[in-house]
């Protein structure tokens, strides 16, 4: 049969097959530690395969190798972007161990850190999931907030991401001098940020149309992957720890649990917008309210000079030269001072360090720091086993404690939010079109710290 005969000829029926392709973990939306093996017909995503444990950090394992407080620095790197959330849910699991309770200024404090936490973990994630889709501006406006509160953190704590705050029975510091006035000066240039960034998405075309109808989990399927936090808010479940279980002080403070209606990427984009107004109101009714305390490590009295000049004086006899002063001492001598320690810290020898003074100026407290922090000693539980949830940024925060009686936890389980969010992503993207992919895993809010531990 020659070519011409062949052409006319029936052709066959094309042959057409689904293509599989590889997102991550080294794309850019992937955070780099996750791997999404998607089946396509066209740009339609008809199956997906997730892989995660990119990024294991053996969180629980190494928990069991140091002492309770020694586990602090560690939670710091679960949810990074808002760990005084989670250092806060791991003391206050140990603390329920213990059967001790921290003193109302304390609680305080630590609500009011926890949503600070809060509002710059929601801003990393809208802002990031609309840089995104293309809108840059609103990421460095949502970006330059952040810049406002995390200066908050590095005022109160000393640093800015992995801070360390909390402590088993209470909180490392108080709330420094002028930390009011700047925070509420924070928390009104946030408004001003938020408002900008509302204007600019909630009624852009583009972006709604992107977002709306994308992603979409039912409020049953939610519950049955035990998704809670935003992304369960969003499909209309007003379920909040902070309502339903309380905890700290949350019960005196007036808020409202936002919820949506669809459970898609919009209703999540908008329910956490709404959280971050509801945070803010909390921390400024928290600031209105919090009992008295000291604020400065050391009051000034008399004229300050250093430590090596009042020495040298001393030395050479001239004592009326150092009578009225105060000697200005390295910031590891200050410590939390003394007169903080009842407005911070639980009045338990067996759980706080001693303020810095009474551990070099008397034999009591030295005994105390050396029970506390030598091997073998420090914060012992009695034998038995905890679970304490707290409303992290991302859904519930649960820490789970088992004590065999010595000073290091025998298991630390930790209940990550968006592990369970995870698990549930294959559902989310199936049937969506791949361009959809990368707005809905933005609006998980993966956090690889807490998702692989």
């Amino acid at each position: 049969m020659d070519r011409t005969e062949a052409t006319k000829s029936t052709p066959k029926e094309l042959e057409t097959r689904d293509m599989l392709l590889n997102v991550g973990p080294a794309h850019p939306a992937m955070h780099g530690i996750i791997r999404i093996v998607a089946r396509l017909d066209g740009e339609q995503v008809m199956g997906a395969d997730v892989e995660i444990g990119y990024l294991h950090r053996g969180f629980e394992k190494m928990s069991e190798t140091v002492d309770y407080n020694g586990v602090i620095p560690y939670t710091d790197r679960l949810n990074y972007v808002s760990p005084l959330i989670n250092n806060m849910g791991y003391c206050m699991a140990v603390e329920k161990l213990l059967g001790i309770s921290v003193p109302e200024r304390c609680h305080y404090i630590r609500v009011i850190v926890s949503e600070i936490s809060r509002i710059t973990d929601h801003l990393t994630c809208v802002g990031a999931g609309a840089m995104e889709l293309g809108a840059f501006s609103v990421f460095l406006y949502m970006i330059k907030a952040r810049e406002y509160l995390w200066e908050l953190v590095e005022m109160v704590t000393g640093a800015r991401l992995t801070v360390s705050y909390c402590r088993v029975g209470g909180v490392k510091g108080d709330l420094p001098e002028g930390f009011d006035e700047q925070c509420r000066k924070a928390l009104q240039e946030t408004r001003q940020v938020l408002a900008e960034a509302d204007a600019l998405l909630t009624h852009n075309r583009i972006f709604v149309d992107r977002m709306s109808g994308t992603g979409k989990i039912s409020a049953e399927d939610a519950i049955s992957y035990g998704i809670t936090g935003p992304f369960l808010r969003a499909t209309g479940v007003g379920f909040d720890v902070r309502k339903d279980c309380p905890y700290a002080v949350y019960d005196r403070l007036e808020f409202d649990v936002p919820v949506g209606t669809r459970g898609d990427n919009l209703d999540r984009f908008l329910v956490r917008m709404e959280e971050m107004e509801q945070s803010i109101r909390i921390i400024e009714q928290a600031l209105r309210d919090i009992p008295p305390g000291p604020f400065m490590a050391h009051p000034e009295t008399g004229r300050p000079i250093s430590a090596a000049e009042m020495v040298d004086q001393g030395k050479m006899g001239n004592i009326s030269a150092i009578a009225d002063t105060q000697a200005v001492t390295d910031p590891t001598l200050d410590g939390a001072a003394r007169s903080q320690h009842p407005s911070i810290e639980a009045g338990e020898k067996r759980v706080f360090l001693p303020a810095k003074e009474d551990t070099y100026g008397n034999i009591e407290g030295l005994m105390q720091h050396f029970k506390l922090v030598m091997y073998g000693h420090g914060v012992r539980p009695p034998k038995g086993e905890v679970y304490f949830p707290v409303e992290g940024a991302n859904g519930e925060l649960g820490f789970y404690i088992v004590s065999d009686g010595t000073n290091s936890p025998y298991r630390v389980r930790v209940r990550p939010p968006c592990f369970a969010i995870m698990s549930a992503l294959p559902k989310l993207i199936i049937g969506d079109m791949m361009a959809d992919v990368t707005p809905t895993f933005g609006s998980i809010n993966m956090i690889g710290g807490e998702l692989d531990r």
